[in-house]
């Protein structure tokens, strides 16, 4: 039976839907509005556990505000958000979140080890000593990075795809079992983009989830297993090889089809391989 969805007018639903414990995300009913204005409306999602899931849509779709959304990080309208059927509160140890790059003030005097053990404070507890065994872990996820040699580094001497990595290491010393990321391959390099995914991969082995804004139409049935297609409401949300049509994207991007074109053409080179 399909796993696919798409979006339920409000006025159809008579009562919450079941939203299962096992999911590491479950949003209902969530709205949001910047000045009064919608930029979520009425959006249902559970994310899948152990996949790696894509946020597509037109620039401003909501894709980076449903993800500060369900982390509390801007406030909801209405809704609920659930992780693992617990409020955020109850389950923020379990969640890693890496922002958009232009977010960061790079200018902030810290080394590129510094950044990563910002990721541990939670463990290490707020004004208490780092201790030898929180640099190590923090030493090895810049290695798995490939970041070691620039552990001692300023971050603004870092390039902007080193800059990306040193933001996915501290994700990773977490060892979260969620995690949210805002468009990690903007603006990196072409080894910077195959580190990352290659991260990506080794945590959905892990059983981890990774929810990610995601740009390039070509890349997504190649890097994803689930996608949500996204413009204000969810047009679709489920397996890419079920969702991931040109119908659903003409709906989500209103007729932008000069991208719609080429993510066709990667979806049908994805089924080829798979035959």
């Amino acid at each position: 039976m399909s796993t696919a969805t798409t979006q339920t007018p409000r006025s159809t639903l008579d009562a919450r839907p079941e939203h299962s414990a096992d999911n590491p995300l479950s949003v209902h009913a969530m709205t949001v509005a910047y000045h009064r204005k919608p930029v979520l409306w009425d959006v249902d999602y559970d994310a899948p556990p152990g996949s790696l899931v894509a946020i597509v849509g037109p620039n401003g779709a909501g894709k980076s505000t449903f993800i500060k959304a369900c982390l509390g990080l801007i406030p909801a309208a209405a809704g609920t958000v659930e992780f693992w059927g617990k409020p955020y509160k109850n389950a923020r140890a379990k969640i890693g979140y890496v922002p958009q790059r232009e977010t960061v003030d790079w200018d902030f005097p810290v080394s590129a080890l510094d950044v990563v053990c910002m990721g541990l404070y939670r463990k290490i507890g707020w004004f208490k000593p780092i201790r030898k065994a929180h640099k190590a872990a923090a030493m090895e996820s810049l290695e798995r990075m490939g970041l070691s040699e620039y552990a001692n580094r300023q971050i603004a001497q870092l390039s902007g795809g080193q800059q990306q990595r040193v933001f996915l290491a501290r994700a990773l010393v977490q060892n979260a079992d969620l995690y949210f990321m805002d468009e990690p391959f903007a603006g990196v390099d072409a080894a910077t983009e195959a580190a990352i995914i290659e991260v990506l991969r080794e945590l959905r082995s892990q059983g981890k989830t990774v929810i990610v804004v995601h740009h390039d139409l070509q890349t997504v049935p190649t890097y994803f297993d689930h996608a949500m297609l996204l413009n204000m409401r969810i047009v679709a949300a489920g397996p890419v090889s079920e969702v991931f049509t040109d119908e659903n994207l003409n709906k989500t991007y209103g007729g932008r089809l000069t991208l719609l074109a080429e993510a066709s053409e990667a979806v049908a080179r994805a089924q080829q391989g798979q035959l």
